[in-house]
């Protein structure tokens, strides 16, 4: 009888953010008898300044077969390049011993250029979640479409993500439309009720209360230029405010800084370094708003009919669901959104919206998709599509 070998399957995290995204492609991959998962935790996870959410996988349960501290601590556009190098340097040796049949990547992180050029020097081929979506006011539109062509499976979070990718030349065979796994937490996860958020957060909550998060814009010359307008416009919200951290980018600190600030001046305003996904979900479904600028607002809140405001730049051009309302970096104009955010008619037209970024089944498909692909050398070839009529004739086949 003939040994039946799994595939393995490397995966990097490098965030929180990352990592809500990631849980449940983990857990199927760990779950997947023809699986084997090579988990490699880098980046902020091993910052003391971002919560050491390391320890959160652990608790987990997952095994790390690599834990690299790579995260640069200075807070310049310098810093984010150094630490792209020094993820180079360390994950080399990592990745050229464990030859993984498929390397798992998700979303657009700048981080996430080191393992995918790791990646392209050992031939080692890569599966891309959440490519095709856009966010034009941050680097990390490039970098999601950089992944994109660097890539040999994708896993796309919409149906108008799909059809970007197949516009980029990938063949349609590449490309399953999953969904945002992020969204299995609300099919395959038991959220914290009310009383288990406040002992989680060591803080009670009030019948209406609003979730701030937002993080810097690194496009701009000036990534928290923004910052001035929406904390004006959050001296008119009355109630009850949750911030989260934001991402490890330029002018993170800056942005923390003024949150501190502005809880000091208030007794119902609190600032978290870290929240675990689940309680993170909480938070939100128990929510009466979310303001800010991350992709959370966009992806996710739509599943629980929360309002959202967005504001400025950062997530311009994301497909959206009719609970998101877009503001300028105005004090008016983002006052007048939480305004008719919170209206009782606004509130009662969104009750029942549908996600466009999936059905809470994303982890299914990207694992049944990693554990039947082609060998090493069929991913590895890609073909160059014609372009013109026959390239648009492609691409319309294949969305059908």
């Amino acid at each position: 009888m003939s040994l039946i070998l799994k595939r393995h399957v490397a995966v990097v995290t490098t965030s929180r953010a990352d990592y809500s995204h990631l849980y449940w492609p983990l857990k199927e991959i760990v779950a997947h008898p023809d699986l084997e998962l090579h988990l490699i935790v880098m980046g902020a996870h091993l910052s003391a300044s971002f919560g050491e959410t390391v320890k959160q996988i652990r608790a987990d349960g997952f095994s790390i077969t690599a834990a690299l501290d790579c995260l640069d601590p200075e807070d310049n556009d310098e810093a984010m390049a150094r630490t792209i190098g020094s993820a180079v340097s360390q994950l080399t040796p990592v990745l050229g011993d464990l030859r993984p049949d498929i390397l798992l990547l998700v979303a657009d992180r700048y981080e996430m250029l080191a393992p995918a050029s790791v990646a392209l020097a050992l031939r080692i081929p890569i599966a891309h979640i959440e490519g095709g979506d856009i966010s034009e006011g941050a680097i990390d539109d490039a970098v999601r479409n950089a992944l994109t062509k660097m890539s040999h499976l994708h896993f796309t979070p919409t149906d108008d993500a799909k059809h970007r990718v197949l516009a980029m030349g990938e063949e349609a065979w590449r490309v399953t439309c999953s969904g945002a796994p992020s969204l299995d937490h609300l099919s395959h996860s038991r959220l914290p009720d009310r009383e288990e958020l406040q002992r989680g957060l060591g803080a009670l909550l009030t019948d209406h209360y609003c979730v701030v998060v937002y993080h810097p814009v690194t496009l701009n010359e000036d990534t928290t230029s923004e910052l001035g307008a929406l904390f004006s416009a959050l001296t008119s919200w009355e109630r009850q405010l949750i911030f989260c951290y934001p991402n490890a980018d330029v002018g993170s600190s800056k942005v923390v800084e003024r949150i501190r600030e502005f809880c000091r001046g208030r007794d119902d305003a609190r600032l978290y370094v870290n929240l675990d996904h689940l309680t993170y979900w909480s938070l939100l479904s128990h929510a009466s708003l979310m303001i800010g600028n991350s992709s959370s607002g966009i992806m996710e809140t739509a599943s629980l009919g929360l309002p959202t405001v967005d504001v400025g730049e950062r997530q311009c051009g994301r497909t959206r669901a009719a609970n998101v309302l877009d503001a300028t970096a105005d004090i008016g104009e983002i006052t007048r959104a939480m305004q008719k955010a919170t209206s009782a008619e606004f509130v009662l037209a969104i009750k029942d919206i549908r996600n466009p970024y999936g059905d809470g089944s994303a982890s299914l498909r990207i694992v049944d998709v990693l554990a039947s692909a082609p060998d090493r050398q069929t991913l590895l070839r890609k073909r160059a599509l014609s372009l013109g009529a026959e390239q648009d004739s492609f691409i319309q086949d294949s969305m059908q």
